[in-house]
């Protein structure tokens, strides 16, 4: 286990995402912030300075140790946080060539990268990490620093925040051979890196399109689920997914109705026990930030609910409920977790846990 403190950037600080970041790692007892950095608009300006009022998204106030650092060029500083910083965290707000750019840049210059972003989601040398469900794919970094040719620096990714609702509960079930999911999913605000005081429009709303989402919930699993062979990720094959995805007047917090055919039906009692039972590394290595129980199982009708349970084990759990039979697929349940935590920052944090319990980060 993890006996050392891993001084850490956070690029792209000022975001939803970047702040609750700032606000996970205030109190970490492996990883230290030591560089924070943005846009060239906000270089040179104190941290609290550009998030106070509306800008600050965050339940808590501003952490007083990062409200007088001073915000660097995540661009232009990139050479001097990568000799502040032993890995960066990135949660960069650009278009997909910038980001991968950026992230590349700062890989070759020996500092590994925890990606929140989609620009190397499918690289095949590129590991989208869920700790709890696919930790072995971290096995490709040596393949992707060949690529890069570097001795340290490397890229991993997390997948997007919709899915992490509903392939952790799927992933249990693999062995009885998936055929068909239908998964829609309810998608709160956050996801967007907006509030209710940024887009009033979402009151009393529901849009039913958020771009690129539904690509991304049907073929992302697809490399989760994948195998390595030659030092890349060959994506799995099956199961079938089809996905509808909606945003809705949430402020925190992803909801997936999920429906799933299998080759070989399991009782639903055996599929409880797996949920209860199911551990992944991080509760093995018992890593600071991991959920004791990752998958949550609630008996009521009515729950999950968002309000009550987006912030079970600190927002790292997943939460399901209303397992019952379907009269067109053989089972249907729901899920919920939480997005700007579980689904961004806080899985984020955790890969980064990983890593260094495994060494990737010395």
């Amino acid at each position: 286990m993890n006996t050392r403190t891993y001084k850490v950037g956070i690029i792209g600080a000022t975001g939803m995402v970047g702040q609750r970041l700032v606000c996970l790692l205030k109190n970490h007892p492996w990883f230290e912030i030591a560089a924070l950095a943005a846009s060239q608009r906000s270089a040179g300006k104190k941290y609290g300075e550009i998030v106070s009022g509306e800008r600050w998204s965050m339940e808590i106030k501003i952490p007083d140790g990062v409200k007088d650092m001073v915000v660097m060029d995540a661009t232009k500083d990139a050479e001097k946080i990568s000799g502040m910083a032993d890995f960066v965290f990135c949660a960069v707000d650009l278009d997909k060539d910038k980001v991968r750019a950026l992230e590349e840049l700062y890989a070759k210059l020996e500092c590994p990268v925890i990606s929140n972003n989609s620009a190397c989601r499918h690289m095949d040398d590129v590991p989208m990490l869920i700790p709890e469900i696919n930790a072995e794919h971290a096995a490709v970094i040596k393949a992707q620093r060949e690529r890069l040719g570097t001795k340290r620096g490397f890229i991993t990714v997390k997948s997007n925040c919709s899915l992490q609702s509903y392939v952790p509960a799927l992933h249990p079930l693999m062995k009885f051979g998936i055929k068909d999911v239908l998964a829609c999913t309810y998608q709160a605000i956050s996801g967007a890196g907006k509030n209710f005081e940024t887009w009033p429009e979402m009151l009393d709303n529901v849009i039913p399109y958020i771009g690129g989402e539904e690509e991304k919930s049907e073929r992302e699993p697809m490399k989760i689920w994948g195998g390595i062979k030659d030092g890349k990720i060959v994506d799995a094959t099956s199961p079938r997914i089809t996905s509808q995805c909606l945003r809705v007047p949430v402020s925190d917090g992803h909801m997936a109705a999920v429906f799933v055919e299998f080759e070989n039906k399991p009782a639903l009692s055996e599929i409880k026990k797996l949920w209860a039972e199911f551990k992944g590394e991080p509760q093995i290595l018992k890593l600071p930030s991991a959920p004791k129980q990752f998958l949550h199982y609630f008996e009521e009708d009515d729950r999950p609910q968002t309000k009550l349970d987006r912030m079970l084990e600190n927002g790292m759990a997943v939460s399901i409920g209303r397992l019952r039979k379907d009269v067109r697929y053989d089972i249907k349940f729901i899920c919920l977790s939480h997005n700007t935590i579980r689904g961004a920052a806080g899985g984020s944090v955790l890969t980064a846990e990983l890593l260094c319990a495994k060494g990737y980060m010395d």
